[in-house]
């Protein structure tokens, strides 16, 4: 179960992943092929409090939709909760499972059971994988072949706004997991707007009902969903407007400082999925202006919070300045040559194309065949 490292194209592969949809209330099975779901989905109660309960819907579940397969599947792979040893398919305290206590050998039981490969990782790194793989990495870098660029990316931050703020980065075509398996722990970022709580308080479905509970006065209990609060945000729908727009600037403010600082690291395109993603109109332009925020240094002179520039890949002038950037052409010193330049710096920020589930079973997808093919 180690990282199989730069991808190849499954899009016409013709052999089947059994994966894996891992919640506290819910477990979703289906199968792969091709990076394409074959089967329809098959949905059992995770029963989270009982270890023996889910672990008997986890081999009930791939039971079934093995039995719904025209050809034997050649793996098993999916996204489970952390923290884990993932490497080694062991599942340690989890807190929307907890009937998993003290380290479940998870991976090697499945393993035991369906005599397949068994590839278990984060969610947060699967998605990030599916979107380089066959999401926003090559759906940027084919408009930026189009616009007669030739400027490619190779690097990615996934992130996923939801019940967590949870992220994944690949950098060249590998998925980046850490030597403790937690690489991309993006939900513990220190909060800007508050700096004694992490950041997932702010960034997550929540931290917005929590804002807008505040900015209106009333309860939390009685706080809208986050969709409530973005049809009350743009006009759909009754309720304080003010209050609703507080609370994806809050998030924005939070979650923008977090990404970048995380893309300093990383340089590479940014990716935003997770159920928080439909408000990505009201959000995304708050999140870009934080990005491109400044610092003021003692003598009072402005640096730029992010050494690229970033841009809005969602807004028309923004994704044009992107893809024409200020390429120029240069003289070779010393020769009659030239060859093109271009000096500016730049990152992308943009919305998933192919969802978030979706981008989890193509990871988790390309992930095991990956790893089989190496």
């Amino acid at each position: 179960m180690t990282d199989p490292g730069e991808h190849i194209d499954y899009c016409q592969d013709k052999r089947t992943v059994l994966t894996l949809d891992a919640g506290g209330t819910n477990l979703v099975f289906t199968a792969i092929r091709g990076n394409k779901q074959i089967v329809d989905a098959i949905t059992l109660p995770s029963h989270a409090d009982d270890l023996d309960e889910c672990i008997a819907s986890i081999v009930l579940g791939f039971t079934r939709v093995k039995k719904e397969l025209p050809e034997p599947a050649v793996a098993i792979s999916f996204a489970f909760p952390g923290p884990a040893d993932y490497p080694r398919g062991v599942i340690g305290d989890l807190g929307n499972l907890p009937g998993f206590r003290g380290g479940v050998a998870l991976g090697p039981m499945l393993q035991e059971k369906f005599q397949l490969p068994v590839f278990i990782n984060n969610d947060g790194d699967l998605y990030a994988y599916g979107e380089a793989t066959a999401g926003y990495l090559p759906f940027v870098n084919r408009l930026l072949a189009e616009a007669g660029s030739s400027k490619r990316y190779k690097n990615l931050l996934g992130l996923t706004l939801g019940t967590g703020f949870g992220a994944g980065i690949v950098h060249d075509g590998r998925v980046l997991f850490g030597d403790n398996s937690s690489a991309a722990n993006i939900w513990l970022f220190r909060d800007k707007v508050n700096p004694s709580m992490n950041v997932e308080e702010h960034a997550s479905i929540r931290g917005v009902r929590r804002t807008y509970a505040r900015e209106t006065g009333i309860p939390f209990e009685e706080s809208p969903s986050p969709e409530e609060i973005y049809q009350i945000a743009v006009g759909r729908r009754a309720g304080k407007k003010k209050g609703a727009l507080r609370s994806f600037a809050e998030m924005a403010e939070v979650v923008g400082d977090a990404i970048a600082t995380a893309v300093s690291l990383v340089d590479g395109l940014v990716v935003i999925g997770g159920g928080l993603a439909g408000a990505a109109e009201i959000f995304l332009p708050l999140i870009v202006k934080e990005m491109n925020s400044e610092y003021i240094t003692p003598d009072g002179k402005r640096l730029r919070r992010s050494a690229a520039v970033v841009c809005n890949l969602e807004e028309p002038t923004d994704l044009k300045n992107f893809l024409l950037g200020t390429a120029k052409e240069i003289a070779v010193y010393g020769t009659n040559k030239k060859i093109q330049y271009d000096p500016e710096a730049r990152i992308g920020v943009g919305v998933s194309k192919i969802g978030t589930s979706t981008a989890i079973s193509i990871g988790a997808y390309v992930f095991a065949l990956n790893a089989l093919d190496k």
